[in-house]
């Protein structure tokens, strides 16, 4: 499915205007990831200016995580965990590829546990098409169209144990994670 990221600003007198207008870059499937997509829809800094016009590029400079009070959306669409299955699938080079389009969570990912990861970072979720499971340490929960999650940087997963790909739109609000006493 093709995005378009439509981009509003201000002109040179103040009127409200678009800015930008086109294909949502990065939206492609992921050649090691059959069926997997994940697009960065746009990234703020801690304290954003109205009238910045940041890069609109396919990849974040540095981090598709952000800094704490930053935000970043991401686009992503899950296949089935059945295309996972496949002899051909290469979970190397799937996670490199991961790590080279969305730098700095990629690199989250546990070797051990695939899939689990945590931000530092206050995530909502929306599921735009589809069903998927949210899996935590104890516990998932089955997720349809129109559901809404807010996690406050768990540890989690997604899985797409149906037959039909699984579409979300995810905000990340960069944040701070308290030290553990004792």
């Amino acid at each position: 499915m093709t995005t378009t990221r439509i981009v509003t600003g201000h002109d040179s007198s103040g009127s409200s205007t678009i800015i930008s207008s086109g294909s949502l870059a990065g939206a492609e499937e992921f050649t090691h990831s059959p069926g997997f997509s994940a697009a960065v829809v746009w990234q703020t800094s801690p304290v954003p200016d109205i009238a910045d016009r940041p890069k609109l590029s396919e990849h974040p400079a540095r981090s598709v995580i952000p800094a704490p009070g930053g935000t970043t959306a991401l686009l992503v669409t899950f296949p089935p965990d059945s295309l996972f299955a496949s002899p051909d699938f290469d979970p190397a080079a799937a996670a490199g590829e991961l790590c080279e389009r969305l730098p700095g969570l990629g690199e989250l990912f546990e070797a051990d546990n695939p899939g689990f990861h945590r931000t530092d970072s206050i995530d909502y979720g929306i599921v735009l098409e589809g069903e998927i499971t949210l899996e935590l340490d104890q516990q998932s929960h089955h997720l349809r169209q129109g559901d809404i999650v807010v996690q406050g940087g768990t540890r989690h997963a997604w899985r797409n144990p149906g037959s039909k790909p699984a579409r979300l739109l995810f905000v990340l609000v960069g944040a701070n994670r308290p030290e553990r006493s004792g």
